[in-house]
């Protein structure tokens, strides 16, 4: 399993290399897509357009945003 410091640097060498082989100026979720598939390359889970809920003062929203990946080591994400 890999540790924070670790897949950090992942995320951190695969955006760069993405940007440095893309440049500027495709749609996000290009560079979202070819991010997830480079980092899945490099055994880490992720995830895209995840809903995330949350309560804030007696409110619930279901799906109160969406984040754009979310990134584990594998093991550490249940199905």
């Amino acid at each position: 399993m890999k540790d924070i410091d670790e897949i950090t640097g992942i995320i951190v060498d695969q955006a760069y290399k993405i940007h440095i082989h893309l440049g500027p100026g495709l749609l996000e979720s290009v560079y979202e897509m070819v991010l997830a598939r480079e980092l899945e390359k490099q055994g880490l889970k992720v995830e895209r357009q995840k809903p995330v809920s949350f309560e804030f003062d007696g409110l619930y929203f279901n799906e109160g945003f969406k984040v754009d990946l979310l990134v584990v080591s594998h093991g550490e994400m249940d199905g």
